[in-house]
């Protein structure tokens, strides 16, 4: 894949940001997410890729569902996974950590999860080879301060605010360390694990296996550790995972099983406001955007901030 690829991977993210920004405290997340979903549409369209959609939009028939070619042909054959609005109800509701995502890949590298969320334990790469999913927050918080030479009063962990994380939450506090619970977007917090300076150390817990795996994809790049369970919700659930082959419902995912040996190209804009990223910010005539670009190949981190004038709006055709 060609490098400049990833420069084009964020002029369709940011395309998506825009578009689902303007409903942003409207109460209206699905409309934002059909704004953020067409003009993503229009944008990918426009690559000189012949991409193939290996994760998309949940419902079928639409035109990022999974399956579906994308670009304008060529020689450059490549996967895609996306996520046009990640936090649907953060923009409805004017909250943080909605963000438009996409991420590019070899053909075929992606694993398909099969069920619809997974545990998480994400660090950054200063913590390479110390986490264990399988052990307690204690432990893995111990490691990774000693990894950070820190103390684990010091560190922060984000943990999506739900019923279900009652106990984890519990059991963080008893170590000391500092928590940031969030109510949507897990993906800007376990990419934050990895950037210097974002304030997040480790995100734990269970959340979306679609955001789980773009995360994925981000850490590839950068070197950090992303490691993941199967949740089953139910028996439905667990039958199908039971005949699909892929081993114990305690099995332990890395980043190499979700995505091989793949290079990877990532892209994210805010479309509110993250630890990482700042929101959409519309100005007289125009409007701001600011954005991530990530590469595994060479592990450049880059932050990308826009003027768009919107009297000479892109020609994605």
């Amino acid at each position: 894949m060609e490098r400049n690829l990833a420069l084009e991977l964020v002029r369709v993210t940011e395309a998506a940001a825009l578009a689902s920004a303007r409903w942003m405290g409207k109460g209206d997340g699905q409309a934002a997410d059909r704004a953020a979903c067409e003009a993503m549409t229009l944008a990918i369209d426009s690559l000189k890729i012949d991409g193939t959609i290996a994760l998309g939009e949940r419902q079928p028939d639409t035109p990022l569902s999974q399956g579906r070619k994308v670009g304008t042909g060529g020689e450059v054959a490549v996967d895609l996974a996306l996520d046009p609005l990640e936090s649907i109800d953060s923009v409805a509701m004017g909250r943080t950590n909605a963000v438009s995502v996409a991420a590019m890949m070899e053909t075929g590298a992606l694993f398909n999860w099969p069920v619809r969320y997974m545990n998480k334990l994400v660090v950054g790469p200063e913590a390479a080879g110390k986490v264990d999913i399988t052990a307690s927050p204690l432990e893995n918080l111990v490691n990774i301060a000693d990894a950070k030479r820190t103390y684990v009063e010091d560190l922060t962990v984000c943990i999506l605010d739900r019923e279900r994380h009652k106990p984890l939450i519990e059991q963080v506090r008893a170590t000391g360390a500092r928590i940031r619970l969030i109510l949507d977007g897990d993906s800007a917090a376990a990419i934050a694990t990895a950037i210097p300076g974002s304030g997040i150390d480790v995100l734990m817990g269970t959340g979306g296996a679609h955001e789980g795996m773009l995360s994925a994809a981000a850490l590839r790049c950068v070197g950090g550790v992303f490691q993941c369970q199967f949740h089953l919700q139910n028996g439905d659930e667990a039958k199908k995972l039971d005949a699909s082959g892929l081993g114990p419902r305690d099995r332990v995912f890395t980043i190499h099983d979700l995505l091989g040996d793949s290079h990877v190209m990532f892209a994210a804009t805010g479309v509110t406001d993250s630890e990482i990223l700042k929101g959409v910010r519309f100005r007289q005539g125009g409007a701001l955007t600011h954005s991530l670009v990530l590469r595994s190949k060479s592990g450049t981190i880059r932050f990308i901030e826009t003027r768009h004038t919107f009297d000479r709006q892109p020609d994605y055709r």
